[in-house]
């Protein structure tokens, strides 16, 4: 018998970046440095099972979206679940995966966030994966990230 048909939706990006895998984990999982170019703060204990929060970096301590550490395989692979913590999707949360790949003085960083509701999901992720991604890019190879949150910009 065939599996059923898998109808989510997904967003798939690559950035690539001249940092150690060790060193784009570190920014990706480090709450305080994770707050300074996302402008929210990771915060878990990254190991499988656990929970995981994006806390707002104003020191308010809310989270906007919380989740469930699905599978760590350190430096290299990041899995958790992603909900916004105010009010779940409907279809449950979506999954966010990051691949690190290093290879000479390069990292390929790819980020596939799947199981998102709709076409209007896809293209919020999409903004919002671009505009994170490059914050990173900046941070990590200048040690500033942009000068403003380039989710912000219309």
């Amino acid at each position: 018998m065939a599996a059923p048909a898998d109808h989510t939706t997904a967003h798939r990006t690559a950035v690539y970046l001249r940092a150690t895998p060790e060193r784009v984990w570190h920014a990706l999982t480090n709450a305080d440095e994770s707050g300074l170019y996302w402008g929210h703060r990771n915060v878990s204990t990254w190991l499988p099972g656990a929970p995981w929060e994006h806390q707002r970096a104003d020191d308010s301590g809310i989270a906007d979206v919380i989740g469930i550490v699905e599978a760590v395989d350190r430096p290299h692979r990041l899995v958790t679940s992603w909900s916004p913590s105010e009010q779940p999707g409907p279809a449950g949360p979506s999954r966010v995966t990051f691949e690190i790949q290093g290879w000479r003085d390069l990292t390929r960083l790819t980020v596939s966030h799947e199981r998102l509701a709709d076409e209007a999901e896809v293209a919020e992720a999409a903004r919002g994966w671009e505009a994170v991604l490059s914050n990173l890019k900046t941070y990590l190879e200048t040690g500033h990230p942009l000068p403003q949150q380039p989710w912000t910009m219309p």
